[in-house]
């Protein structure tokens, strides 16, 4: 059962960077501009932040059947949309639609495995939940590309379709119902806000990373998202003294809940900002081709994919410290690597670093995921799942926004100074990539504050819940 769930939110997530390598196909069968045809991407991550938190409740609110049959039904109506769109906004709405079915599917799965799984068992299973969802966007541009050699973009809604069909089929043959589903009310302004606040919020940092032009505007988007989430906090707070929050912020009182959020949204920052970069870095100033940059990146992807299991089983033996502590440090090594990049950089070295980034990564997100979700008593995990996934996706545009605009900016200004156009890029990547390890050595401080076990923290928490 949880296999089949692993597998449906692989193949929904896939979707999430599927279309990365896409653009200049979309610009040219479309006609649109670049920074148009970005929208694409953007608009899936807007809709999981804005979907996102009011999963919690909806997955309360079902059995885990309908959950999965409506998740994977919207999913599948947006990918055919988007396969047959016409018009480059009827693939937009697409994409939104694919979207909404992808932002179900992930606390649908942490969620039921938290509550199925016995605690023993939970690095070695999240082992393989990890893979999918850290693989799936890595292995996204590579298989985009080679997708791509055979015909139009279309086709990468196509293929997808045939397999999220059969997934959804066999899932509903084998999952049953866990737990009973609870008739709660939903504060619909705490709905409200949360769409536009999160949305509003990666809404105004995507901005960010199409250039430096409108800054005004901008900057005046993420102070009015972040504005939103301020009274979307209050009101939550309000609401747990009185009825039922829609995202329970209790959740955050547990202090390894709270580090394990931080840690991971750091790790995830860096790790949207550097796969960002490379392909940039690959195809601009190296020359490669889409498919010869997915080839180049995927030996990365697979490695992480592949150790998920493994990491999960050290997990359950030993505990998060051997693993999230050489992660955090080996994030900061890759990244600190990267601000040497040149115009003449082996690339075998790039293939290399890339490939610590990645493993390191999959040491961290494994018993970060466990052991954070562990932490909380079973009555909060759809909230806790909602959180780390509408946080997830704040990261992921935050990290693509600082990367664009800090390279951006350093671009402009040595092209300013009478620089060449190439030479100022490059040197606005180091920058970016100076930025993105600063960053990541944070990860390195939280990761020595948190507990080697999630039932240490929780002491004798869960009994009386």
């Amino acid at each position: 059962m949880v296999r089949l769930l692993v597998l449906a939110t692989f193949v929904v997530i896939l979707n999430e960077t599927l279309m990365i390598n896409a653009i200049p196909r979309l610009m040219e069968s479309l006609h649109v501009s670049e920074q148009a045809a970005q929208w694409v991407s953007t608009a899936f991550m807007l809709t999981m932040a804005a979907v996102i938190p009011i999963t919690g409740w909806f997955l309360q609110r079902v059995t885990t059947r309908q959950g999965y049959l409506i998740a994977m039904s919207v999913f599948m109506a947006g990918t055919a949309i988007s396969a047959a769109a016409p018009t480059f906004t009827v693939l937009l709405i697409g994409r939104i639609v694919q979207a909404a079915g992808t932002a179900v599917m992930m606390p649908l799965l942490m969620t039921t495995l938290m509550t199925v799984v016995p605690e023993q068992d939970r690095g070695r299973v999240m082992g393989n939940v990890t893979l999918a969802i850290s693989v799936a966007p890595a292995m996204g541009p590579a298989i985009s590309g080679l997708i791509l050699q055979l015909g139009s973009w279309r086709l990468l809604f196509v293929a997808v379709l045939p397999i999220a069909g059969a997934v959804t089929y066999f899932g509903l043959r084998q999952l049953t119902n866990i737990g009973e589903p609870k008739v709660s009310t939903i504060d619909w302004l705490s709905a409200a806000l949360a769409t536009v606040g999160f949305g509003g919020l990666v809404y105004g940092l995507s901005l960010f990373g199409e250039g430096t032009d409108h800054l005004g505007p901008t900057i005046g988007v993420v102070v009015a998202g972040a504005a939103t989430i301020t009274f979307f906090v209050l009101r939550q707070l309000r609401l747990q003294r009185t009825g039922a929050p829609l995202m329970d912020l209790r959740t955050l009182s547990h202090r390894t809940f709270a580090l394990a959020l931080i840690l991971m949204c750091v790790a995830f920052l860096a790790m949207m900002g550097s796969m960002i970069l490379l392909p940039l870095y690959l195809q601009n100033l190296r020359g490669l081709t889409p498919l010869e940059t997915g080839l180049l990146l995927m030996p990365g992807g697979l490695a992480m994919g592949l150790l998920g299991p493994t990491v999960g089983k050290v997990y359950d033996r030993l505990g998060s410290r051997p693993l999230v502590l050489p992660g955090s440090i080996g994030i900061v090594l890759s990244l600190a690597g990267f601000t040497q990049i040149s115009t003449t950089m082996p690339y075998w070295q790039i293939l290399a670093l890339h490939a610590l980034l990645m493993v390191s990564l999959a040491a961290t997100f494994t018993p970060i995921f466990t052991l954070g979700m562990g932490a909380l008593p079973p009555d909060m995990y759809p909230h806790g799942s909602s959180i780390l996934g509408t946080l997830q996706q704040v990261a992921a545009a935050l990290g693509t926004a600082l990367v664009v605009t800090v390279m951006s900016a350093r671009a402009s200004s040595l092209v300013a100074d009478g620089v060449a156009a190439g030479a100022a890029q490059l040197s606005g990547m180091k920058i970016a990539f100076v930025v993105a390890t600063v960053l990541a050595a944070a990860t390195i401080v939280v990761a020595v504050l948190l507990p080697s076990r999630a039932s240490a923290s929780v002491g004798g928490g869960v009994a009386h819940h």
